[in-house]
């Protein structure tokens, strides 16, 4: 890891809480980065979005002509699940998950953005507390109903339709039972699910924090790993399923052969989100809270052991080494992050939120019938 790092203020060009330039608020974030870590961006051509429920906001981090960070912001209350998927961008909130949808051709661009995310749809949920999002084969969304402890797709006629729910559920119920969150996605379909525990009463996940994770396959019904602590975010790639096991800091994969997991990498936080590029992860970590969910999980001694401090940033994990090669981190108001995602072939993406004046004047044509 590199030991320069380069300083960022607080963005000043995005909605604040009230829909207010944020120039107009307090300084309550700020950014450091490791020395290489735009050079990096620059390189593998990309940006990163992020989301951080905790504030309610999701964050595009890219870079300037002069190769600084760019980083822009909107306000969406408790946003949790990401999902891109071509042009599309996905986003679960509060009690709804939207659709934004990439407005600018290949060279476009506003104001020096080349990526503008332009809310299109927005499906009312209800409170089911969305963790990770999937888009199927068929272009229809997937995603973690925590609450009720399923998987569940949009609905035209009610708050959700459920696909599917694991082995140990008997019934659908606003319980969060197991604390279902992580969901990964196999040539379009669902295949692997993550959930705290294996509990089928109300809230029954929280007695079982230490070592009561499990990885569910999806089509067989079959838990393929137990003994887990708090795992989340499980992705497929490179013919490995990746995940984190969030409750003792480590990033790694499934021996789903041997039915172990195999740490990769030690994170010095709770780990949430994960995407890659190439040979690398990009992984979010959180400063765990003090009281409720958070309390006596295996991270404290691994923390203490590792002597160090929980951080609230992003980190790049080399997946053939373990070693963590650029990294971001943030301080003030951002403590926790969801979820992160890769925005390819991106260099300073930004999106159009919902409480400026912005949104009523920005229109667009489709042209692809024009007469």
């Amino acid at each position: 890891m590199a030991n320069d790092d380069e300083k960022t203020p607080p963005p000043s060009n995005e909605e604040g809480p009230q829909g207010q330039g944020a120039q107009e608020q307090p300084p309550q974030f700020s950014m450091s980065a490791s020395r290489q870590f735009f050079n990096w961006l620059d390189e593998k051509g990309i940006s990163l979005g992020f989301t951080t429920y905790q504030v309610g906001k999701v964050f595009f981090i890219g870079r300037n002509p002069d190769n600084r960070a760019s980083i822009f912001e909107r306000t969406l209350s408790r946003c949790m699940g990401m999902c891109l998927e071509g042009n599309s961008l996905y986003i679960s909130t509060l009690w709804q998950l939207f659709r934004f949808e990439n407005v600018l051709e290949p060279g476009q661009d506003k104001d020096g953005y080349d990526r503008l995310y332009l809310p299109q749809v927005g499906h009312i949920t209800g409170d089911l507390d969305i963790h990770d999002i999937g888009v199927d084969s068929e272009g229809q969304v997937i995603f973690v109903n925590t609450l009720f402890s399923c998987l569940a797709s949009i609905s035209d006629t009610h708050s959700f339709r459920p696909i599917w729910k694991p082995p140990f559920i008997s019934r659908l119920a606003a319980e969060d039972r197991c604390h279902l969150n992580g969901l990964a996605m196999e040539e379009g379909a669902p295949r692997y699910v993550t959930a705290v525990s294996e509990s089928d009463v109300v809230n029954g996940w929280r007695d079982h924090r230490r070592d009561g994770g499990v990885v569910v396959d999806v089509p067989s019904n079959e838990i393929v790993l137990r003994g887990l602590s708090m795992p989340h975010s499980p992705r497929l790639y490179r013919d490995r399923l990746w995940l984190h096991d969030s409750g003792n800091g480590y990033f790694g994969y499934a021996d789903l052969d041997r039915g172990q997991f195999e740490r990769v990498a030690f994170c010095p936080g709770y780990l949430r989100g994960m995407a890659f590029v190439g040979d690398f992860a990009v992984v979010g970590l959180s400063k765990p809270r003090r009281d409720g969910a958070f309390t006596g999980l295996p991270l404290d001694e691994e923390l203490q052991r590792h002597k160090a401090e929980p951080r609230c940033g992003i980190y790049v994990i080399n997946l053939n080494t373990g070693d963590v090669v650029h990294w971001i981190q943030f301080e003030g108001v951002v403590q926790e992050l969801y979820d992160v995602v890769v925005i390819p072939e991106a260099r300073k993406p930004m999106a159009i939120g919902f409480l400026s004046d912005e949104i009523r004047r920005f229109i667009t044509i489709d042209t692809n019938n024009e007469f």
